[in-house]
């Protein structure tokens, strides 16, 4: 893989640390490091949920710019490939996934945090898309993910302003789920990414594959016509009757109760 992308399993949970400092600027090795991390998650059946995670002073502020600068047209063209590939494979993680978010997480950074299921950010975090002050738009999936996040014109506030939006803005639009206030203290870790692995947790021990196909319902059903979602969701429904899963949650209804049963993630 690489040294500036590395990968923590603890009691169930995954942590990707991106690790480049100061910034955690996103050049071509994290990227391909990413997509190679996210691929390890989602092979590794001991892993229930996943944590992106920049550590206590930044999550990351963007694309390498000095790698991009001089780029042609045509060698834009091959690289645009991996900028959406690193991203796509953070979405196409078949668990929970959630972005632990402190100081900045800009443009590239803020992608990366858009790819997964839930953002988490410390109260002096900020978010934003700021590639337009560059002469651009976003190019790993910020116009479409934010777009379907919080909605065409917040997305287009945004994208066009290249403006910077504060963890409290954020919360209110959408763009992240819970506002941490705690600041870290030495020898107590990170507030955020303790919140984080508490979100996480609940997932552990759950059922693997009944929350691979509510993912993927959710997922590719945002992408079509509702009829055509409605099949994803029919034949994703009935796949879940093979899963041992199945048989143990609705035995154990049936004899105990709601919210009782124990799964395996078979």
């Amino acid at each position: 893989m690489s040294d500036f992308v590395t990968v923590d399993i603890e009691d169930g949970i995954a942590t990707i640390r991106l690790n480049r400092p100061p910034m955690n600027a996103l050049n071509a090795e994290i990227q391909a490091a990413l997509a190679q991390a996210c691929a390890q998650v989602s092979a590794d059946k001991d892993v229930a949920a996943v944590i992106v995670y920049g550590g206590e002073k930044v999550f990351a502020a963007g694309a390498d710019i000095k790698e991009m600068a001089e780029m042609s047209y045509t060698a834009m063209a091959d690289h645009s490939v991996l900028l959406q590939d690193f991203t796509r494979a953070l979405a196409q993680i078949p668990k929970p996934t959630v972005a632990a978010i402190t100081g900045y997480a800009l443009g590239g950074g803020c992608e990366v945090a858009l790819a997964c299921d839930f953002r988490i950010a410390a109260k002096k975090a900020r978010l934003g898309q700021p590639e337009i002050l560059l002469g651009i738009i976003p190019g790993a999936g910020g116009t479409q993910r934010l777009a379907r996040l919080v909605g065409p014109a917040r997305a287009k506030d945004l994208v066009f302003s290249g403006r910077f939006v504060t963890a409290d803005e954020a919360l209110a639009i959408g763009l992240v789920d819970e506002v941490v206030d705690a600041e870290a203290q030495e020898g107590d870790g990170c507030p955020v990414y303790a919140a984080a692995r508490a979100r996480m947790a609940a997932y552990v021990g759950g059922p693997a594959y009944a929350l691979r196909a509510a993912k993927e319902a959710i997922d590719r059903g945002l992408e079509v016509d509702l009829e055509t979602g409605l099949q994803i969701e029919r034949m994703l429904f009935a796949g879940l009757f093979a899963t041992n899963d199945q048989k143990h949650g609705m035995e154990s209804f049936v004899e105990n109760g709601p919210g009782k049963a124990t799964f395996s993630g078979s």
